[in-house]
């Protein structure tokens, strides 16, 4: 089984709008990779009843070749199968796993789904990533600017052609 966490809308319209994550978990159905492909937890598990846990977000996709395209230009790498062999997406970027579920429905420009990546240094990602991420008005795609919060991140948001919004954070240094 594996715990998912999903935030509930976030009115982020301004740098300023960036506020605290706020989850909840829940049970959710666990696919598992074909044979010959990447494992879907990270290697640092191998080991069952290791005392580590993670999470990892369930997003929605309204075109998963778009959505592979997408983080594929932001440094991710498929870990699973081709998108349609499963109707699914398994991505990954260093330490970061990200999950999306095929839903050719979801609207971009209403969608709540969201997650939150910690990282090392979101200001040098940031820089990175802003020259890659071109806005979209029709989906909602963005970047949005650093900000350095008072309760001590230095945060920035991506918002992706499916309408599904990260929040990318660090300490502040």
């Amino acid at each position: 089984m594996v715990l998912t966490w999903v935030a509930p809308a976030d009115p982020l319209v301004e740098p300023d709008a960036i506020a605290p994550p706020y989850a909840h978990s829940g049970h959710v159905a666990h696919r598992e990779p074909r044979a010959g492909t990447a494992a879907v937890a990270p290697a640092r598990t191998a080991a069952y009843g290791a005392a580590m846990e993670t999470s990892v977000p369930i997003l929605p996709s309204r075109d998963l070749d778009e959505t592979l395209a997408f983080y594929e230009a932001l440094g991710f790498e498929n870990r699973g199968a081709p998108p349609s062999e499963w109707g699914y997406l398994i991505l990954g970027r260093g330490d970061i796993w990200l999950h999306f579920a095929a839903d050719p429905e979801v609207d971009p420009l209403s969608t709540a789904a969201s997650c939150y990546l910690y990282v090392d240094d979101s200001t040098a990602l940031h820089e990175r990533w802003a020259s890659v991420v071109v806005p979209d008005a029709p989906t909602g795609s963005r970047i949005v600017p650093p900000v350095v919060t008072d309760y001590g991140m230095t945060e920035f948001a991506v918002v992706d052609r499916s309408g599904n919004l990260l929040r990318v954070g660090s300490g502040t240094r």
